[in-house]
């Protein structure tokens, strides 16, 4: 497990899978930042009515993601939401058609590294998906993000993306 501690404190745990699920991984790596920030065990989660998970009565906020080989979880004080990718997960060219706004599919077209744009744009569109709890509904090709995005870096190899409120 690693873990580091981002401005506006927010706290970031990552994991490679070793025989457990994403899930459970991503749990996890959320019950030892919540014991690291408040000296607790993990209090029970909640979800709203579109699925977001949350502590009812607790002012901490988290989000969790993860791939194939990953977890990453991030534990905020303000809403937050949190994506990742691997860097060297295939995707096809013909999903910009379906995911990219106008000035995101710009950006796509001019970009050097297709592979990497259409994965950057990708996640930072899983974790606004997040971070609103609305989930993605179809193609999410209504954001406006532009690249490089400072929100999204490369860990362990994967991209991930946090946005906060």
């Amino acid at each position: 497990m690693e873990i580091l501690e981002l401005d506006r404190g927010v706290t970031l745990a990552w994991c490679a899978l070793e025989g457990e699920t994403g899930h459970d991984a991503g749990v996890r790596l959320l019950a030892e930042l919540y014991r690291r920030k408040t000296g607790m065990d993990l209090p029970p989660i909640s979800r709203a009515d579109r699925g977001k998970p949350y502590f009812p009565g607790d002012p901490l906020h988290f989000s969790i993601s993860h791939t194939p080989l990953h977890a990453f979880c991030a534990l905020s004080p303000a809403p937050i939401g949190i994506d990742a990718e691997e860097t060297a997960r295939i995707v096809r060219p013909n999903l910009a058609d379906k995911i990219l706004s106008p000035s995101e599919r710009q950006q796509y077209d001019a970009s050097p590294d297709k592979h990497r744009t259409l994965l950057t744009f990708w996640v930072l569109k899983e974790a606004a998906a997040k971070l609103s709890g609305e989930g993605l509904r179809g193609y999410p090709n209504h954001t406006d993000f532009t690249l490089p995005d400072p929100r999204v870096r490369e860990l362990g190899g994967c991209f991930v993306a946090i946005l906060e409120e």
